[in-house]
């Protein structure tokens, strides 16, 4: 096999892991957003505290140039399409170095 293709494919599923962790850190969020969870537990606190800081230095550039949305924060979302459309591309890589 190409060794290039498949490091290709293992950015490509820690990319993935990458966008679950990112709509795991929105849901709890708008968990805590809705006291549906409290902050005050130390487990959510940490979990909540660790999420933010692998996705933090993604998103917060990015909501910092959004307009303000009345509350709702859309640079989840920005950055899973720009991840998303970084696998496209690698794939693409990847099929050209299979060839």
């Amino acid at each position: 096999m190409n060794v290039g293709a498949e490091i290709i494919g293992f950015i490509i599923y820690l990319l993935q892991l990458l966008i679950y962790v990112i709509v795991a850190q929105a849901i709890l969020s708008w968990l805590v957003a809705f006291n549906v969870i409290n902050t005050q537990n130390r487990f959510v606190y940490g979990l909540l505290s660790g999420l933010d800081r692998v996705t933090g230095p993604l998103t917060r550039p990015i909501s910092r140039r959004l307009p303000d949305m009345g509350g709702i924060d859309l640079s989840p979302i920005i950055v899973i399409l720009g991840i998303m459309l970084v696998q496209r591309l690698l794939r693409g890589l990847a099929l050209d170095l299979l060839v």
